[in-house]
């Protein structure tokens, strides 16, 4: 106990944590705003099937993109250990193997999405209205597709070399442009479902180009030169592509639990599908908010790894962690008590409001349970030990899939209690890991990034 309290007193651990953690949780707030305006938006138009029609084309969306949501978080990982060591050259060689990666997935992903969207549309059973315009919206998605999947790894790089600001610029240009031209194309020149996926479009190539611009810049700090001719040999890849491949199952575990309960919702009649995402809009504003101290841990961890730094360590994940718990008690009361007003800010379609308001109950406990899977897993990025957080998820995912199939009866009560579930497994799960690595004192043995050798080709 007197080792946590004197961490928790350490002001500076409380400053580095919230250097990193307050413009990040601010950009990552903008990112549950573009889908809280979406649903205000396209919630204010006459008919349901529009709302619900946004909310079945993003979940596809977001199941192709998310999926590979490790050109982040992979990239984090390594670049906060080379910052931390000090290599320029790995830091160059982190950020090109990301950025093609990047265009290399966006690619694959495009040629995939049109046959997974039928396969998926005709697993939901959705009525003709919102089969139409949800695939609508989703083929102008794509286009934004490989701009998005290049700030993943932008922003990753960033955050690893502690860089919030970067990030920061990333996402609020990306959202707050999102929110504008929303207003503009659905409101203004009434473009409807069209107009909501067109504005996501033109705001993810903004953000990608500014962070482009950034990574340049942010170079200028870190002496070293990228060794083209090991970027060309597998040896090179290795440790990239293995912690990626892990994160890629784990992610894709994830993402199948949200897709999943789009399609029960679904089912379950337009209203119910329109409620439930309103409804998980507000564990996006949470995790995003979360997020923020999760990746202050990803950065400072892997940095005190890195440069073999125990006592930073424990410091800083003992500062996020209470704050996060702080958090997530604020986040708690507030759906307890004002969700009614969330939920009304978002629609005022009367019967997706009454039938979100059934199971507001869930939302408010959501922030508790989830609350220590998204610290743990800014560790575990930061350690780059992405096959501890894949079989976390595995473990939690089988069991809650079988107490879904067992729930059915019990309709949409039955889907979120299955899904309070499979967070709850989730992080303990990721809390059993932690505490072996811990109890082993393993966490420096993480694998690192292959470093490269110093050449005459300079990269800028």
């Amino acid at each position: 106990m007197s080792t946590l309290l004197a961490a928790w007193q350490h002001r500076p651990s409380h400053r580095r944590v919230w250097a990193l953690a307050a413009p990040m949780i601010l950009s990552n707030l903008s990112v549950p705003l573009v889908a809280l305006v979406d649903s205000a938006v396209v919630g204010h138009l006459p008919h349901a099937h529009q709302l619900a029609a946004v909310a079945v084309g993003a979940s596809l969306y977001t199941l192709l993109a998310w999926t590979v949501g490790f050109l982040r978080m992979g990239t984090t990982g390594f670049a906060a250990q080379a910052a931390g060591r000090e290599d320029g050259g790995a830091l160059r060689q982190v950020l090109c193997q990301g950025l093609l990666l990047a265009g290399s997935l966006a690619l694959l992903l495009m040629l995939l999405a049109l046959p997974f969207s039928g396969l998926a549309l005709s697993l939901m059973q959705p009525s003709a209205a919102l089969d139409g315009l949800a695939r609508s919206y989703l083929h102008i998605r794509l286009l934004g597709l490989p701009a998005a999947l290049a700030s993943y790894a932008l922003i990753g790089w960033l955050l690893g070399t502690q860089n919030a600001r970067g990030p920061l610029a990333i996402l609020l240009t990306t959202n707050l442009l999102n929110v504008a031209l929303d207003l503009l194309f659905v409101l203004g020149l009434q473009w409807g479902v069209a107009g909501a996926a067109w504005a996501s479009v033109l705001a993810e190539w903004s953000g990608a180009l500014l962070g482009l611009y950034l990574a340049r810049r942010a170079l200028s700090a870190y002496v070293g030169r990228i060794d083209w001719p090991l970027l060309r040999r597998w040896a090179s890849w290795r440790p990239l592509l293995a912690v990626n491949r892990d994160i890629f199952i784990r992610s894709l575990a994830l993402q199948s639990v949200f897709f999943l309960v789009t399609v029960q919702g679904t089912r379950l009649g337009d209203a119910t599908v329109a409620a439930n995402a309103l409804l998980l809009n507000g564990l996006l504003l949470t995790a995003h908010a979360l997020d923020g101290l999760a990746h202050a841990v990803e950065a400072l961890c892997g940095h005190a790894l890195g440069a073999r730094d125990r006592l930073a360590l424990r410091r800083s994940l003992i500062v996020a962690a209470g704050w996060s718990l702080l958090a997530s008690l604020g986040f708690a009361l507030f759906f307890a008590l004002v969700g009614h007003w969330f939920i009304a800010l978002q629609t005022d379609i009367a019967v997706v409001r009454a039938t979100a308001f059934v199971y507001l109950p869930y939302l408010a406990l959501l922030p508790l349970i989830a609350v220590s899977s998204y610290l743990l897993d800014g560790l575990f990025i930061g350690a780059t030990r992405a096959r501890e957080m894949r079989d976390a998820m595995l473990l939690a995912l089988l069991p809650s899939l079988a107490l879904g199939w067992l729930l059915r009866p019990l309709g949409n009560h039955g889907l979120w209690l299955a899904f309070l579930a499979f967070m709850l497994l989730r992080s303990l799960s990721l809390g059993g890991y932690a505490y072996r690595l811990t109890r082993r004192d393993a966490w420096f043995g993480a694998p690192g990034p292959a470093r490269p050798r110093p050449t005459d080709c300079p990269t800028e």
